[in-house]
Order: C-alpha cells, then structure tokens, then sequence
C-alpha cells in the first residue's frame, strides 16, 4: 500500500514552552491557521479532538484521535475518512530545541488508506514536497 507524506520545518526564535503554549491553545487556532477553523477536546494521549477544517467553500469536520503527546516535546492524531484503511491522515508537530529561545518546529502528516493516492491527487496536493514511500 502507498503512502504519501508531507513535511515542513522552521527555525522559531521563542522558546520551547511558548512554541507549545501556542501550539496547544485550540481556541486561538482560528487567529493564525486559515485552514483549521477550530479545534475542540481535551489534549490527552488517547483523547478525541473534533477538527473543523476549510475545504473550499465548505466545511468538513472529523474526530481524531490524539496518538502521541509529549508535553512541550510533541504531539499528533490520527484520523480517518469513515474507517481506518479507508483514508487515514497521521498529523504530527515536533519541536526541538536548537537554541536558547530557538527551536526547529516540524509539522506534516503521513497519508494512508485504500483512496490516499486518488483523494490526494484529486486534490492536487501530490507535488514535489511530497514523497511516496
């Protein structure tokens, strides 16, 4: 089965903890992501989260579940399009202190499932930043 995956990085000049603080404030996501409209949950290993996101014109919602978190570390989910194997996105964010008030903070998502090829190029999110494995 094919995978896809997705991956940024940026040098931030703040520290660990405030990267994190940002990071985990789900209330404020509206305020600097255009594409997450909201977030609603609890930041628990294991927990649920509600995801709202802008797909064009329209919204899409999903629940994923949170599967790592390491506080003021790392954290990710994973979520699915109506079953896992279907669709399934692993989104992570890392942060690694480089510096005093200087992290590398990482973000992508892993793509899986059964459609992640035909739902991804549809999409045109297939470019060169992503690679197959």
């Amino acid at each position: 089965m094919m995978s896809h995956q997705i991956q940024t990085e940026i040098i931030i000049h703040a520290s660990r903890d405030q990267v994190w603080n940002i990071l985990t404030d789900f209330a404020s996501y509206p305020e600097w992501n255009p594409f997450i409209l909201s977030i609603e949950g609890t930041l628990t290993a294991g927990g649920r989260l509600k995801n709202t996101l802008k797909n064009g014109d329209k919204k899409m919602v999903f629940r994923p579940r949170i599967k790592e978190l390491k506080p003021a570390f790392s954290f990710a989910w994973l979520g699915s399009l109506f079953f896992r194997g279907l669709f399934d996105g692993y989104h992570y964010f890392i942060i690694e202190e480089t510096g005093t008030d200087q992290v590398r903070f990482i973000h992508g998502e892993n793509f899986s499932g059964l459609l992640s090829g035909p739902i991804l190029k549809k999409k045109g999110r297939i470019r060169a930043t992503i690679s197959s494995a």
